[in-house]
């Protein structure tokens, strides 16, 4: 009999002539713009080089978390005091499980073009991976990983309290990076009063990174300091902001009422939900205004339910893999949050990304009410987000833009992730857009035009980015 074909092979995921046409001519070879990631830009500034494939593989991943422990594996082999080799064979024996889970596509695409795997991975392949991938390792550092991935941009995720020494280290000393690496302004601690506790900390932590001497004991204290630090944002080179929100917050709140808000956090007492709701919208249009000035670009993440299991969230804390996808409403708060800001001519360039796959419509129309001339796709449906970056996730994101938008101005996918290894995603995706496409040529859809539709196609896996977000770029990805 002959040999079976990988599963990872040139055409994997593209079923017709016309997407394998269009994705080997137009979008193989495009950099990788990753306007959205989670890397660590210590780990960047060092150039680190990682012990083994547990540390690159499950440390921070809380996809392959969930994972295991769908599968019942105890907590010692998943974020416990597991050794490497026993968390990661936990995670061998867990992946021949996840078949149709997005996670069988990218561990198998991620051991092919970082490691030269080309089986199956699972308990009894375990050994084998685990030496040739350590192989690697042990001669390859964080930066040629980005190198080898044709990386052209990454803008990482940061706190306004985070003194951006790292990104300082990368710009002085990028070594043979080729990447250009940018901080994205992540202000989501300032809005929750909820938690005076975690709040207050926090604000010791910002003042003493905006140099606010006497401490942040006013409202306007803390407008200072976060206007401080946007400015030192700027000029680090940022250009994007994120936000990480249930819902858009667009109350109308004076400033009168929101420094009520912050004093009763700062006294103690929580305040009740409307009025945290009302203060955070105070804040999220005065930083819509500040990016609109400086020319930034807003993201919103919308409709995520974060840190469901209370049990869990005090043993191991947040970002450990206990969210989910919420069913808040959004249509209404965030036609006002845009309009508001539109209304006096300060609405930046802004993403909305949608959590919930239901509101895949509401976002799709509501870009179409705030495009003004002024830029191309200036308001953005962005990539199939967390629950929704997966195949099925991705198509529904695209057929949505496609039908109410011009998904010929997509600026394209992000990676949200904290894995260096992880930018195979940018390849599922562009295979998964070059099959839809290639699917419409083959039906007589769409002309079977390489110039006009594989043209879209590298715009959309980098040249939209681009020409969209304006960062500086190393030579050869500028051309």
């Amino acid at each position: 009999m002959p040999k079976s074909r990988s599963l990872i092979h040139d055409d994997f995921l593209l079923t017709t002539k016309q997407a394998r046409e269009l994705y080997h001519r137009f979008a193989k070879s495009e950099p990788i713009y990753d306007y959205h990631c989670h890397l660590p830009p210590d780990l960047i500034a060092s150039n680190h080089q990682f012990a083994d494939l547990a540390e690159l593989w499950l440390g921070g991943d809380h996809y392959k978390w969930r994972a295991l422990r769908t599968n019942g594996v105890n907590e010692r082999f998943v974020t416990g005091d597991g050794t490497p080799r026993e968390k990661f064979q936990a995670w061998a024996e867990t992946v021949p499980h996840t078949l149709r889970n997005p996670l069988y596509h990218w561990s198998h695409l991620e051991l092919k073009r970082y490691f030269g795997f080309d089986g199956l991975l699972d308990g009894k392949s375990a050994e084998k991976v685990w030496k040739q991938a350590n192989a690697k390792l042990a001669k390859t550092r964080v930066h040629d990983l980005i190198n080898e991935s044709k990386v052209a941009v990454i803008c990482t995720t940061d706190c306004p309290a985070d003194p951006l020494d790292h990104h300082a280290k990368i710009r002085a000393n990028p070594g043979k990076l080729k990447a250009r690496v940018y901080p994205a302004f992540r202000p989501d601690k300032a809005l929750a009063v909820g938690q005076p506790k975690a709040f207050n900390a926090w604000l010791e932590k910002l003042a003493a990174t905006a140099g606010v001497a006497n401490g942040i004991k006013t409202f306007d204290d803390l407008l200072g300091a976060l206007k401080k630090r946007h400015d030192e944002f700027h000029a680090a080179g940022c250009r994007v902001s994120d936000h990480g929100l249930e819902h858009a917050l667009s109350e109308p709140c004076t400033h009168a009422q929101a420094k009520m808000v912050f004093d009763a956090a700062r006294a103690g007492p929580v305040p009740d939900a409307a009025a945290a709701v009302r203060y955070g919208s105070y804040l999220m249009f005065e930083f819509g205004r500040w990016d609109a000035a400086r020319g930034w670009t807003k993201q919103l993440h919308l409709g995520a339910l974060r840190n469901n299991n209370a049990r869990l969230l005090g043993k191991l804390g947040p970002d450990t893999g206990f969210d989910s996808i919420g069913d808040f409403p959004q249509a209404v708060a965030l036609s006002r949050y845009l309009n508001t800001l539109d209304s006096t001519d300060q609405l930046p360039r802004t993403i909305l990304y949608n959590n919930n796959p239901n509101d895949n419509y509401v976002l799709g129309t509501m870009i179409g009410n705030f495009q003004d001339g002024s830029i191309a796709g200036k308001v953005q449906f962005g990539s199939g987000w967390w629950f929704l970056d997966q195949k099925e996730g991705m198509e529904w994101q695209i057929n949505a833009l496609s039908n109410l938008g011009l998904l010929s101005r997509f600026v394209g996918m992000i990676t949200d992730s904290r894995s260096f290894v992880s930018y195979p995603r940018h390849e599922y995706f562009r295979r998964t857009l070059c099959n839809l496409l290639g699917g419409d040529m083959a039906r007589g859809e769409i002309p079977t035009d390489y110039a006009l539709v594989g043209g879209m196609v590298k715009n959309i896996c980098f040249g939209n980015a681009r020409a969209y977000f304006g960062l500086e770029l190393a030579p050869e990805f500028s051309k």
